[in-house]
């Protein structure tokens, strides 16, 4: 595959190389957020590694496809059709649906698991379940997501640019800033029982999206993203205000 470097001279390239890395990283947050969770049942010592790992497999996969952008092209194409009652015409499955479809179940299963073990207390105990997970386990984990959230990246991509150059240079530039961040991004939502839960939320809802635009029902990403921000910014100010509230303390009566 040749590159043509002297599109850099152009100042339009660069607009649209800050633009998809923007792109790149609002995308990859969820993918963060899943990686900070799984890798949180490592041993404590374990977890910036297997970030480090979880992210670099990341980009390792979206180079990958970025350099097989026929193939990705081809994954449109249907495969099979299946008769489905709300679906005019039938199901007219494509690769990316499997894909889609297995990754987003995928998510919805490992989500409402993680949720489930938090009601339960698990993680609180002694010898409850964090620390209890190999590396091996959670990297299998992370390379399953990761290629889901790979192909959402890449589609995205896709659309907003037609070099393939300007996509892999913002596919490294939005890795390198998650890796950056991703520590903090992780210690802010473990050191918050809340966040968690919220995060956990929002990959169960990111799952039925993804299944949902299986079946070829887009919903437009601009809404998920709001919702997921707006609460984010509803649970900050509740956190603020749990801080800056006193416990009312009743003094001691002159009569006991």
């Amino acid at each position: 595959m040749n590159f043509d470097f002297s599109v850099f001279s152009d100042p339009q390239t660069w607009v649209s190389l800050l633009t998809l890395t923007f792109m790149e990283i609002v995308l990859g947050i969820d993918n963060i957020i899943f990686i900070s969770i799984i890798v949180n049942r490592l041993p404590a010592e374990q977890h910036s590694r297997g970030r480090s790992i979880g992210l670099l497999l990341a980009l390792l996969f979206r180079i990958g496809l970025l350099l097989s952008i026929s193939w990705i092209v081809g994954l449109k194409a249907p495969l099979f059709s299946l008769p489905v009652p709300w679906m005019e015409g039938g199901w007219s499955v494509t690769g990316r649906d499997l894909i889609l479809l297995g990754g987003g179940l995928f998510l919805i299963g490992k989500s409402t698991t993680e949720i489930h073990t938090k009601l339960q207390g698990e993680e609180e105990g002694e010898h409850g379940a964090k620390g209890s997970a190999t590396m091996g386990s959670v990297i299998i984990q992370i390379i399953l997501i990761d290629i889901v959230f790979s192909f959402d990246s890449i589609l995205t991509a896709v659309g907003l640019v037609d070099n393939v150059l300007i996509m892999i240079l913002a596919v490294i530039l939005s890795m390198g800033v998650m890796l950056a961040f991703s520590g903090l991004v992780a210690d802010f939502v473990n050191r918050n029982p809340t966040i968690k839960m919220l995060a956990l939320s929002f990959l169960i809802m990111i799952g039925v999206m993804l299944v949902m635009e299986a079946f070829h029902k887009e919903i437009e990403k601009g809404y998920i993203y709001f919702a997921m921000f707006f609460s984010l910014v509803v649970e900050v100010l509740n956190m603020r205000l749990r801080k800056k509230t006193t416990p009312v303390h009743l003094r001691d009566s002159q009569y006991d």
